[in-house]
């Protein structure tokens, strides 16, 4: 009767016989995580990670509790509710010009992070280049990794003395490209550096596309917080390039609201159909009823018009609190971030500097060097550190008080 039965004893641990072999070796936890834990840990005030700590517009929220209360809340449609991608149409169309078709260019995604995502992976192939602008997001090159490529890296000109921003090298970037190159990505206004697009830079753009077949990704998460009068500059705006253009965008950037992971891509037809063969079997759908909320809200609101007067605010409140301490902030011409030169308080990598921010001052921050390809390099180390202001008046001031003590 027991014959059939066999002891758990013989069979061999199965922790031994998987050998698991990792598409990504060198990946670990990301930098965001990493500071916010430590953050966590010591109680300290995180202007690390790129959140808010103040809830969405009330009239977002009942619209969203609206939507759940009366429905849909079922699937949405793969690529999309058809109501949010008409409104991010009309939004583009006001904000960057290119008239791009609801039904077949636009596509709502998982926020911008798998819209980022499921494009590389669709549009990459095994051998393909990838040239990434450093400092860079650091989620693009684990997905080129991922889809077979190999990410070149071209670095932006560093903070001087006699100039301190950032900016871009388009000679390095036009010597970069070869015939196995098949996306750049941009990431404009920049992260962590706040560095916006001119148009001579969209000129440079022009001429290095005009000589050679590649795709452009453009991340454009904050695209709606650009500041001093100045309005955001999309290479969508220009013809020929937006031809060979993926936007990237997300609303949880615009209204406060990074939880509910709503971003979308907008290419011509035959890029997206690519691009949508990924999303599907990625996600499938997004979220249907915060998308219903949103498309609902986008209808009845001008919050989008006043978000740059809103963190322009918050941005000089840091800067002029700042300008007491041994930090000295370097100019932020968009984004949510600010990026402070740490020179004053001594040499050492950045990451380091930035644990001791956080356990001496009890202020996370985020090195600018992990946004390169080896934190650890001196051509990483320019000894800046990004914080992030889209917090409460009152967290900004505990932390510019802490700050100016150090």
């Amino acid at each position: 009767m027991n014959n059939w039965r066999i002891s758990l004893k013989s069979i061999p641990n199965p922790t031994y016989m998987i050998k698991l072999k990792s598409k990504l070796p060198l990946v670990g936890d990301t930098i965001f995580s990493e500071m916010s834990t430590l953050a966590h840990h010591l109680n300290a005030i995180n202007l690390g990670q790129g959140f808010p700590d103040y809830q969405p517009d009330s009239d977002l929220l009942n619209a969203v509790c609206q939507a759940i209360q009366q429905g849909p809340n079922q699937y949405a449609p793969m690529t999309g509710v058809p109501a949010l991608r008409q409104a991010i149409r009309d939004k583009v169309i006001a904000h960057q010009g290119h008239p791009y078709d609801a039904d077949t260019d636009i596509t709502v995604t998982s926020g911008a992070t798998e819209a980022l995502t499921s494009s590389i992976l669709a549009l990459v192939h095994a051998g393909d280049e990838v040239i990434l602008i450093d400092p860079s997001y650091d989620l693009y090159a684990p997905v080129v990794t991922l889809a077979g490529g190999t990410s070149v890296r071209v670095a932006m000109n560093p903070p001087t003395q006699d100039k301190p921003r950032f900016s871009l090298d388009w000679n390095a970037i036009a010597h970069a490209v070869t015939s196995r190159t098949r996306l750049l990505i941009l990431n404009f206004p920049h992260n962590p550096s706040g560095l916006t697009l001119r148009e001579e830079d969209l000129d440079a753009l022009e001429q290095i596309a005009a000589r050679h077949d590649f795709l452009i990704m453009s991340d454009e998460a904050y695209e709606h917080i650009v500041f001093d009068g100045n309005s955001h500059l999309s290479p969508t705006s220009r013809p020929a390039l937006a031809a060979r253009c993926i936007l990237v965008s997300s609303f949880a950037k615009t209204f406060h609201a990074t939880a509910w992971k709503i971003g979308y891509c907008c290419a011509p037809g035959p890029i997206s159909q690519e691009i949508r063969k990924v999303h599907q079997f990625a996600v499938y759908s997004v979220n249907t009823p915060i998308q219903a909320g949103i498309a609902a809200y986008l209808k009845q609101t001008q919050a989008i018009q006043g978000l740059s007067a809103f963190y322009q605010r918050k941005r000089d409140r840091l800067v002029q609190g700042l300008n007491a301490s041994r930090l000295r902030p370097l100019h932020s011409e968009g984004t949510f971030f600010l990026l402070v030169d740490t020179s004053a308080l001594g040499e050492g990598l950045e990451k380091e500097l930035a644990i001791r921010l956080a356990q001496e001052a009890g202020v996370a921050t985020i090195p600018v060097s992990a946004f390169y390809e080896d934190p650890a390099s001196p051509r990483a180390n320019h000894q800046l550190l990004r914080l992030c202001f889209a917090k409460q008046d009152a967290t900004l001031d505990t932390a510019i008080e802490r700050l100016v003590n150090v």
